[in-house]
C-alpha cells in the first residue's frame, strides 16, 4: 500500500508571491505529523493543497492512492477528515451540531442537499461521543463554546473513517481550557493505533499532543 499523501516537487505561486517552492512530502501509514512554522511560511497552503482545495502551480499530488487532476475531488474529498478556520467560517451557526457532523459525509456545508439515514446519525453520535461533546447534539453550533466547536468540527473528520486525517490551527482563538480539552481530544486520535494518519499544522508547541511520530518545519515555503 503506498503512502496516503504524497507530494511531489510542488511549488504554490499567488500573486507573484512563491508560497511553496519545490516541496517533496510524503505521509504513510499510520504517520502522525507535525507542521511547524510562523504565520506566512505556507502551513495553510500546504494543507489547503493536502486537502484538494488548491491545486499547485506545479509539482503532482497524490491522496489515498489518487491523483489530483485526474480524480473527482468532490468524491476524494469525502474520504479527507478535513479541519481548518475557514472550512468552520462557512457553517451556519444555526445548524445543529448533530448536523455539522453528518454533513462531512458528503463533504457538504448543509444538510439539505442530501438525504441522511438513521445509520448516519447514529455515526455522527459516536463521533461527538468521541470527542467528548456528545452531549451537544441537539444543540446549535453558535450556542456552544468556541472550544466545544472545535471538538465538533475536529467529531466531524472523523464521520466517514476516513484515510487521512488533515487539521490546520484547531486550537486557534482557543482560551487556554480550551486548548487543554482539544489537546485531550486530539490524543484519541494520535495515540490510537487503528486512527487513520494525521497531519496536525500548528506554531504553538504547547498545543501538541502525545503520539506525534514525525515533524516538518516549513520557513518561506
Amino acid at each position: 500500500m503506498g503512502p496516503a499523501l504524497q507530494l511531489s516537487d510542488v511549488s504554490f505561486v499567488r500573486d507573484s508571491r512563491t508560497i511553496l517552492a519545490s516541496l517533496s512530502w510524503q505521509v504513510g501509514d499510520a504517520e502522525r505529523w507535525l507542521v511547524l512554522g510562523a504565520n506566512g511560511s505556507g502551513k495553510t497552503t500546504l494543507l489547503r493543497i493536502a486537502s484538494l482545495y488548491e491545486h499547485p502551480s506545479t509539482g503532482t499530488v497524490d491522496v489515498l492512492g489518487e491523483r489530483l487532476g485526474r480524480t473527482d475531488v468532490r468524491r476524494l474529498r469525502q474520504r479527507i477528515g478535513y479541519l481548518s478556520a475557514s472550512l468552520s467560517a462557512q457553517l451556519r451557526p444555526e445548524l445543529r451540531c448533530l448536523d455539522v457532523v453528518m454533513t462531512a459525509k458528503y463533504a457538504a456545508l448543509e444538510p439539505w442537499w442530501h438525504r441522511y439515514t438513521l445509520a448516519d446519525e447514529q455515526r455522527a453520535k459516536e463521533c461527538l461521543d468521541r470527542m467528548g461533546v456528545a452531549w451537544a447534539a441537539e444543540r446549535s453550533l453558535g450556542t456552544v463554546s468556541s472550544g466545544e466547536q472545535q471538538r465538533v468540527l475536529l467529531a466531524r473528520t472523523l464521520m466517514n473513517e476516513p484515510g487521512i486525517v488533515l487539521l490546520d490551527e484547531p486550537s486557534a482563538r482557543l482560551d487556554l481550557g480550551g486548548r487543554e480539552h482539544l489537546v485531550q481530544a486530539l490524543s484519541e486520535l494520535t495515540l490510537d493505533p487503528l486512527a487513520p494518519p494525521l497531519v496536525l499544522v500548528t506554531h504553538h508547541l504547547d498545543e501538541v499532543p502525545p503520539g506525534i511520530t514525525h515533524v516538518m518545519m516549513l520557513r518561506d515555503g
